[in-house]
């Protein structure tokens, strides 16, 4: 996942902040373009309640339209719903995608988090971003070589950053809050 205004394509967006909400209901409403649509495929999944951490993104991409994830871990799984704008008859908005994808917290094979520090004024160190990851045991469709019946040869990976920028402390600290959790989950540090 990057960041708006990245080099990418990506345009630079300004979006409510998600993080004074500890209740994903509230987040998505005050962050997400159609949390109505999140939250009804996510609460397929999830049960009342089970709610232990989640991140939100969002940003609009000069292409598509807007692409919207949330991340949610209920203890034993992450559910992440993502939603993204389509291209119809060369137009974005014509169309979106909405799915949802359950991992099983023990898929996960390891958790990292990258900061980038910058210094402040007065040479105290200040986060600038942060970039999180997990590292799944399932493959995902990767560099096959010069042989098309050759298997993958690259682990599935989330990515989730946040930036000052993009995001602010609050959400840069909600994101680390996130990986925490889940590092404690299946036992391992951050």
């Amino acid at each position: 996942m990057g960041r708006p205004d990245g080099g990418d394509g990506r345009l630079p967006a300004v979006f409510p902040d998600w993080s004074p909400y500890s209740d994903l209901e509230a987040a998505a409403r005050a962050y997400l373009r159609d949390p109505d649509l999140a939250l009804e495929e996510l609460g397929e999944v999830l049960s009342a309640g089970s709610v232990l951490t989640f991140t939100l993104e969002r940003f609009v991409n000069e292409t598509n339209g807007v692409w919207q994830e949330v991340a949610v871990c209920d203890g034993s799984r992450l559910v992440l719903w993502h939603g993204e704008d389509v291209t119809t008859d060369g137009r974005p908005g014509g169309a979106m995608t909405s799915s949802i994808r359950v991992v099983p917290l023990s898929q996960i094979a390891e958790v990292g988090t990258r900061r980038r520090i910058l210094r402040g004024p007065d040479g105290a160190p200040l986060v600038d971003a942060v970039d999180v990851y997990v590292l799944l045991t399932s493959l995902d469709d990767g560099p096959r070589g010069d042989d098309p019946s050759a298997p993958p040869v690259r682990q599935d990976v989330l990515r989730f950053v946040k930036t000052l920028e993009a995001g602010g402390p609050g959400q840069i600290a909600r994101l680390e809050e996130f990986a925490r959790t889940i590092c404690a989950l299946i036992g391992r540090p951050l």
